[in-house]
C-alpha cells in the first residue's frame, strides 16, 4: 500500500515558443534563444515538483495547446494539465483546486522565473504552515512572488485586479487580500527571478547559477 502523499506542488508554465516565452529577454538571446531557456526552467521546476512531492506534482501550461510540448520535458510522475482563465490569477486559481480535488493536501505553487529554486524553499514553507500560518510566500525582488503554499485553495489570493499581474504590485496586493481574509502570513527570504537581460547578469554572476541556466544564457554566434 502506498502512503499518501504529504504535499503536492504545482508549478505554472509557459509553453517554450519562440516569441511567447521570457520575451524581455529577447534583446540577449532571441525569440528561440528565449525558447530554449524557458525548456531549461520548465524542465528544472519539473524535477524540483517531483522531488519535493512524489506522487503529486503537477505543471500547468500556457496555452492548453502546449501540453505536448511540455510532457516531453517533464520527468515521469509529474501530471501536465491544461491552465484555464481569463488571466493569470484566474489560471492558478483553477489549477490549484483542481491539484487540491486531486491530492488534498497543501499545495506548493511556484513559476518556472527562479533559477535557484530548491527543496529548501519548499522546506521552509511547510515548516510555516506548520507553525501555524494561512499561508507561506516567496517573495520576488520584482515585486512578485516566486512560491506560494496553502494548505486548502483560497481563490480570494489570486483575484487581483487583471491588469496588476506581472507587475511589481503582485506581492502587496496579495498581502493585502490576506490581511482582508484575516490570514497570518508566513514569508521566505526573497529571490531574484529570470525576467530581464539585468536578472540575466545577475545569475551569470553568481557560482550557484546552475550550469544548464548558465548555459541557456550564454548567446550563441550568429547563424
Amino acid at each position: 500500500m502506498t502512503d499518501a502523499p504529504a504535499v503536492a506542488a504545482l508549478v505554472m508554465a509557459r509553453a517554450p515558443r519562440p516569441g511567447q516565452a521570457k520575451t524581455r529577454l529577447e534583446p540577449l538571446l532571441g525569440p528561440d534563444g528565449c525558447a530554449r531557456l524557458q525548456a531549461v526552467l520548465i524542465a528544472r521546476a519539473a524535477r524540483w515538483a517531483s522531488e519535493v512531492a512524489p506522487g503529486a506534482a503537477f505543471l500547468a501550461v500556457d496555452p492548453p495547446d502546449g501540453m505536448g510540448e511540455v510532457e516531453a520535458l517533464v520527468p515521469p510522475g509529474v501530471t501536465v494539465i491544461a491552465q484555464a482563465g481569463r488571466d493569470l490569477g484566474a489560471r492558478m486559481a483553477a489549477a490549484a483546486a483542481h491539484v487540491h480535488a486531486a491530492t488534498p493536501v497543501p499545495t506548493l505553487i511556484v513559476g518556472t522565473d527562479l533559477p535557484a529554486l530548491a527543496p529548501a524553499h519548499a522546506a521552509a514553507a511547510l515548516a510555516d504552515l506548520a507553525e501555524g500560518s494561512d499561508l507561506a510566500i516567496g517573495p520576488a525582488l520584482d515585486g512578485g512572488y516566486y512560491l506560494l503554499a496553502l494548505p486548502a485553495p483560497r481563490a480570494g489570493l489570486f483575484a487581483l485586479p487583471p491588469d496588476a499581474w506581472g507587475t511589481e504590485q503582485v506581492m502587496a496586493l496579495t498581502l493585502g487580500a490576506a490581511g482582508a481574509a484575516d490570514l497570518e502570513v508566513g514569508l521566505l527570504r526573497a529571490e531574484r527571478d529570470l525576467d530581464t537581460p539585468d536578472d540575466a547578469a545577475a545569475a551569470l554572476a553568481d557560482p550557484l547559477t546552475p550550469a544548464e541556466i548558465r548555459a541557456a544564457l550564454t548567446p550563441g554566434p550568429p547563424v
